[in-house]
């Protein structure tokens, strides 16, 4: 596939811990990144980086990445509905953990989802994801890597 269009990182930002690992590799490769959020974030002064605050509200920032967001992009998230959206429209999309979301993994990853929604709704104690370590980051820094790599290869960004 060839294609002149350019790379675009959106970002669910409100509780995303890689915002500052997501500019530096942005930098690197000339990306553009959209930083949305339903709050004000700062930001990097550079024109390839957007901040966007989205109204108030559930899904509001979900749905304005899920509008924009194709092939040729790459979108951070944590939220499996999201992710699963974002799959469809054919981005790639990348926990901030590392985990890579797929056609392949999207089942799973919904059904376990909506498995511990329904265990924490019925009051069950779930615990919650473990914290954040720099394992993770690490794990993060080298998947975004490998799919603005693959991109590339692919035609896009150039």
């Amino acid at each position: 596939m060839t294609s002149s269009k350019p790379i675009t990182v959106y970002i669910d930002a409100d509780a995303c811990p890689v915002k500052n690992e997501i500019y530096r590799v942005a930098e690197r490769y000339g990306l553009t990144v959209f930083v949305v959020a339903n709050a004000y974030i700062n930001v990097p002064r550079t024109p390839m980086i957007e901040r966007v605050v989205v109204e108030e509200g559930p899904d509001v920032a979900d749905d304005w990445i899920a509008e924009r967001a194709g092939a040729g992009d790459i979108v951070i998230t944590a939220d499996v509905p999201l992710a699963s959206r974002c799959v469809k429209a054919g981005a790639g999309v990348i926990s901030p953990k590392g985990k890579l979301f797929d056609e392949a993994s999207m089942g799973l990853a919904l059904a376990t989802r909506n498995l511990m929604d329904d265990l924490r709704s019925a009051g069950e104690i779930t615990g919650g994801p473990k914290p954040f370590s720099p394992r993770d980051r690490s794990a993060f820094l080298s998947a975004l890597d490998l799919a603005v790599v693959h991109l590339k290869r692919e035609g896009f960004g150039a």
